[in-house]
């Protein structure tokens, strides 16, 4: 039996690219952090966005996405913890200011903090369980989820590092203070809106 057919493996491919391509609150982060902090500080970001997400895939295949169906309101939960992170984050952003002299402590996001955040992004679950629902043949689960989790590895660093450079690209344009926080603020709610799937899905719960 073919592990999986040259069709199913071109889906695959164009599924993890729009998916890894795509605005989010990993390249808006990314995005921010290279235009402050320019893109070499930036790669231990990157790497952890990377591989914490390659990760993640396999953590969903072997049993993270069972795990929430038979308990919804552990999925719940931690839908309301990444969101409230989200926020922090965003508030984070607002506040950088690494172009034009950073203040005491900034910095940009570490290898460990971007790979646990997989954890807690709604948009890294959502491409995580899908792909695995969708492209991981049932016949040859284990070969599958390993063939999903190899095109997610290839797919992903060129994409977010495309995110990183463009911020590092815009980095001139930003040397004025007020440019610099206009920029932040801008990517801090982008990050806020893209919660809204999680507050569309709140206040449908609540109004039930």
């Amino acid at each position: 039996m073919e592990l999986i057919t040259p069709n199913l493996l071109a889906a695959l491919a164009l599924f993890a690219f729009v998916s890894s391509i795509t605005p989010g609150p990993n390249n808006t982060m990314l995005l921010a952090s290279g235009a402050n902090f320019g893109v070499r500080r930036t790669v231990p970001h990157m790497m952890g966005v990377w591989l914490g997400f390659t990760f993640l895939i396999v953590c969903c295949g072997l049993g993270l996405g069972a795990l929430f169906a038979a308990f919804p309101p552990l999925h719940t939960a931690l839908k309301v913890v990444g969101g409230l992170y989200l926020l922090w984050l965003a508030w984070k952003v607002a506040r950088a200011s690494g172009v034009g002299g950073a203040p005491a402590g900034a910095r940009p996001m570490t290898f460990v903090e971007a790979a646990a955040f997989q954890w807690v992004n709604p948009k890294a679950w959502t491409m995580g369980l899908g792909a695995v629902a969708t492209y991981a043949p049932q016949g040859r689960f284990a070969a599958g989820l390993a063939a999903v989790a190899a095109v997610f590895f290839i797919v992903n660093l060129p994409c977010i590092a495309l995110w990183a450079a463009l911020g590092a690209t815009v980095r001139r344009l930003l040397a004025r203070p007020r440019a610099l926080k206009a920029f932040n603020w801008t990517m801090a709610l982008l990050l806020v809106a893209s919660l809204y799937p999680l507050a569309e899905e709140a206040w449908r719960w609540a109004a039930r």
